[in-house]
This record gives C-alpha cells, structure tokens and sequence, in this order.
C-alpha cells in the first residue's frame, strides 16, 4: 500500500485536484508541498494537530514539507468558518507567535539536512506592491467566482470587510511564490479551504503555463459537531503550559464512543492491520480503545515520560482517587481565599468559561471538592479546607480533576 492509498484508508482525503498526479507525486516521495498555520495565538491547538501528523506521514515516506508561518497572512485572518471578523494583532504579537509555532513545529518535523523547509509569508507579502497585485494578480481572479466560495458564504449576511476578502488572492500568491522559490507542487489544508487553494493553482497556472495540485483533509469533528480541539472551557493547545499533559490526555480520554476508531485511524501512527482488528471492540473495549488514543497523541506531543505519568494519574484518579501527584494543578494564595467562592475557584483553576456556565453546573450538580459535591454556586472557600493537605481536589463532571495549592 503507498502512502496515497494509507491516507485514503484513514480516511484523511476529502478533495483532490488531478488524483493520478498526486497518487504519482506522494507515493514516489516527488512532492513539494506546503500547509499554511496562521500566527493567531502564542501555540498550535489541536485543530492543527491533523495537519501535523499528514505532514510527519508524507515526510516519512520521502516528500519534502513545507510549513509555512502566516506572518503576512496573519494580518488580515482568513474568514473561513466564521461568522464575525477576526481580532487585529500587532506585527509584534505576529512575530512572537510565529516564533512559538516554530519551536512547537520542530517536535513532529524533521527541519535537518533540507528534509524540511519552514518559511514565513512575511517575507514576500509585505514587501508586495498594492498596484503591481492588483495587475499582475487581481486580473487572474473572478470576483464572481470568488463570491460562490463557502468560505465567504458564510459572512456575506453578517458583511465581509474588503479586507477578509483578499484573503483569498493573499493565500493563492503563497502557492504562487512557493512555487517559484521552492519548486512547492502540491497544497494541502482542511476541506474548508478548497476554494483558497483552487484560487492558488489557478494562478500558478495562468502566470507560469504550468501545472499545481492540491488535496484537503476531512476535518475531524467530535459528537458534538465542534471543530476538534474546541471544549467547555476553551482550545486545547500543544503548550504544556496552557494545557498540561494531563489535562490533554483526557482530553482524548474522554472522546465520544462514536469517535474513537476514527480519531485513532486519522492521528495515531500505529498499523492500519492493528487499527482494524478494533473495529468489532463494543463496550469496555472502546474505553480501552480511548486509553491507546490517548497515550499515543500525549506521546506524540509531549513525549513518552509525560505520557506515562498522564496515563498513571488518570488510572489512579479512576480507581482509588488517592494519587494527586500528576494532575494538574492551580496555586493561590491567601489573598485569593479573601471573599472566595466555588465559582471563583473554578474560574481560577480555568474549569469553566464563564461564571454563567460554572453556576450551571454546579446546579446541575457537576461539581465536587474533596469528593463532596457542591450545590451552593457562592458557596465559600475558606482556608481551613486546606488545612489537611494543603490542597483541595475539584472534581467536575465525572472526569476532570483539577488540584487547587494554597501557597
């Protein structure tokens, strides 16, 4: 089996452009190609963690990635899939993003000896003419066709700023510029940047009278149809600072039944004979499914210690609850203590995203301390409920465990 033929049985390939080229190109290791990750935040997510993981795949198999940080593309923000605009950074706030990507990049690609290449679209699209984009670029695009793509439908009700809609020519002009300065012949991105990516061998077509491709991956959903990475109290992210080993391998823990095959036959490494034997598991078996699923991805991101000690504290959590070594964990002080309540310490802990949600479910009793539920939201939280241990253990919901640290 090529690696062509692996993604599609991983069910990875949502759209193509000339299937027999690419099938050629990615199973003989000719492909050039390039994945774009806007600078929106300080670290990845897992929203990008698919795109990742079919980069280590094509890498793996002798293709040649591209990972291309939105520096330039970053300062208008691509409108797909959403419905209001997205905030304006600072070139500063760009910069210091696209440093992080680089270093959290490094973990899933291998950057030596040319096997990689890593650019920023600042350094082309910055520098462009307004005048000279608009005659040499602007006349290979439709605006009629650029109106038909899904990913401005969406906004068109709301209104779409002339801004978000170069968004389009700005990503097409990467392609465009990859290609000349790299020999970049394939695109690959989520199914909701088709249209971009046409825009993009469009141009390198007319421009250059030669030819590009481009595929999209189905992007994963979990069962309650948000993008993946998207939970109660916000993204999951690939810093361990922002979400801790812990807390990212129950993440994957706690998956839906429905989803667990097909997150691990999309994200894990492991052999498709070995992924298929699972197919018929039912019952306490899918819990075992989620366990491989999630050891696996926290091994992947943070390596296999801090996978190791994620699985051990959950296994513990889940049997004698008496192991707090491993979970992750908020200090706070005394001053904190002062006029503290259960929601404040659930906002502290960032167990919930709002204290309209942290009121909630504690009303619908999805909140415990120390194994004893809460049914007061302003229920206080006082020093002498530190005074055993020095810490107090949050349970919400049946799964997540936070410890709270009184320093």
């Amino acid at each position: 089996m090529g690696v062509y033929e692996e993604l599609q049985a991983r069910g990875l390939i949502a759209q193509v452009t000339d299937e027999e080229e690419i099938r050629e190109l990615v199973n003989n290791g000719k492909a050039i190609f390039y994945i774009g990750f806007d600078p929106t935040a300080d670290s990845l997510h897992v929203g990008h963690f698919m795109a990742l993981c079919l980069m280590k795949r094509l890498q793996m198999a002798g293709n040649t990635p591209i990972a291309l940080v939105g520096g330039g593309t970053g300062m208008i923000g691509d409108p797909s899939g959403r419905s209001d605009m997205r905030k304006m950074l600072t070139k500063e706030d760009i910069e210091h993003n696209c440093e992080c990507f680089k270093k959290q990049m490094s973990r899933f690609i291998d950057f030596s000896e040319g096997k990689a290449i890593m650019v920023n679209n600042a350094d082309w699209l910055l520098d462009l003419n307004y005048v000279d984009v608009l005659r040499e670029v602007g006349a290979c695009f439709s605006v009629n066709r650029m109106l038909t793509a899904e990913c401005y439908k969406q906004r068109m009700e709301k209104g779409l700023s002339f801004l978000e809609f170069n968004y389009m020519i700005m990503q097409s002009y990467d392609f465009y510029a990859l290609y000349q300065k790299y020999g970049c012949n394939m695109q690959f991105g989520g199914d909701d940047q088709w249209s971009n990516m046409l825009g993009g061998t469009e141009l390198i077509r007319r421009k250059l009278g030669k030819d590009a491709y481009a595929m999209t991956i189905n992007l994963l959903l979990n069962s309650e149809g948000k993008k993946m990475g998207k939970t109660q109290s916000g993204a999951v992210w690939l810093d361990p600072e922002k979400t801790s080993p812990y807390d990212f391998y129950q993440y994957w823990r706690n998956v839906s039944d429905d989803d667990v095959l097909k997150c691990i036959r999309m994200l894990t490494f492991l052999p498709l004979e070995e992924i298929d034997k699972m197919d018929s598991w039912e019952g306490a078996q899918l819990n075992k499914a989620k366990e491989i699923l999630a050891y696996e991805l926290t091994k992947l991101v943070h390596g296999e210690d801090e996978a190791n000690k994620a699985q051990e504290a959950a296994k513990a959590l889940f049997g004698s609850k008496t192991n707090t070594d491993n979970m992750p964990s908020t200090e706070i002080t005394e001053a904190d203590l002062e006029n503290m309540t259960i929601l404040d310490l659930l906002s502290k802990c960032s167990l919930i995203p709002s204290r309209g949600e942290g009121r909630r479910l504690v009303q619908q009793g999805g909140v415990s301390v120390d194994d004893k539920k809460v049914t007061d939201p302003f229920m206080a939280i006082t020093k002498e409920m530190f005074d055993d241990k020095g810490f107090v253990v949050v349970k919400k919901g049946k799964k997540v465990f936070h410890k709270a640290i009184l320093k």
